[in-house]
């Protein structure tokens, strides 16, 4: 059984089609799935889905990259955050890739959406769920910053430099990959794969995007993550069960999710 770590299945283009896809993962093997919020007007529609569905769970939070939607608060999260099947803070994090003029140091408004992500971890004890794009020395450095006390979570996506991932495993984060993994021109990430322990590891689509070759280019869904299982075990020289097996094991002892029954896994 495999675990999507990552997808936003309330994105319209998935929503639409969630009996389609839900049958579809069962036939992947794909047992169990986080879905993601991007932001506070999301959230409803991303809780709803893990209420209805027992083998899906949500998350709370902002991503960096959206700007005029609800700022959020300490207390927003704190609130959303202690609602059954809320199992993370995020996506949050720093996205410098598309600054449309404005240098970093205009970006300050991101740092400190990030710094209210990380303080609510604190306070709830949730992992976090970490987008970082062109701005990984300030993710790291609010990180450390704000750990007073060391906050866990996932990398998710990763796609940052071998030195990055050193660093996020310095700080207790898994790193988390993606279809990206199986892209002709990901040799440089390929090799962080390899570096990265087997029991730091956990996969994902980050669905409806990035969908693995052979199906670059086309509509993603949590029933492909076997395919970035696949490019895994092929690193790591191990068998495609054998990924699934460690990467669902880590899933549930990040998130602090039971393990899933017989009758779940078959």
């Amino acid at each position: 059984m495999y675990v999507d770590s990552h997808c936003h299945l309330s994105y319209p283009e998935l929503t639409d089609k969630l009996v389609e896809i839900r049958a579809s993962m069962q036939e992947a093997g794909v047992g169990r799935a986080l879905c993601i919020c991007t932001t506070l007007e999301e959230f409803d529609r991303v809780h709803a889905l893990a209420l209805a569905h027992d083998n899906f769970w949500a998350s709370v939070g902002v991503h960096p990259d959206n700007e005029g939607v609800h700022e959020p608060t300490l207390e927003d999260l704190l609130s959303r955050a202690a609602l059954p099947r809320v199992v993370a803070l995020g996506e949050t994090g720093l996205d410098y890739y598309r600054l449309n003029g404005r240098s970093e140091a205009d970006m300050e408004w991101q740092r400190e959406r990030f710094r209210i992500h990380i303080r609510a971890a604190h306070r709830t004890g949730l992992p976090l769920v970490i987008h970082t794009r062109s701005a990984s020395r300030d993710t790291i450095e609010v990180l450390s910053a704000e750990g007073e006390r060391r906050v866990g979570g996932v990398f998710h996506c990763f796609t940052e430099t071998l030195d990055v991932a050193r660093a996020a495993l310095d700080l207790g984060f898994y790193i988390s990959f993606s279809g990206i993994l199986t892209f002709k021109n990901a040799q440089d990430l390929r090799g962080v794969a390899r570096f990265v322990p087997l029991d730091r590891c956990l996969i994902e689509t980050d669905s409806p995007y990035l969908a693995p070759a052979p199906f670059r280019g086309k509509t993603n869904t949590p029933a492909l993550l076997p395919w970035v299982a696949k490019q895994m075990a092929e690193l790591k020289g191990i068998s495609t069960e054998e990924i699934g097996r460690v990467t669902t094991a880590n899933f549930e002892s990040l998130f602090r999710i039971q393990p899933a029954t017989c009758d779940e896994r078959s």
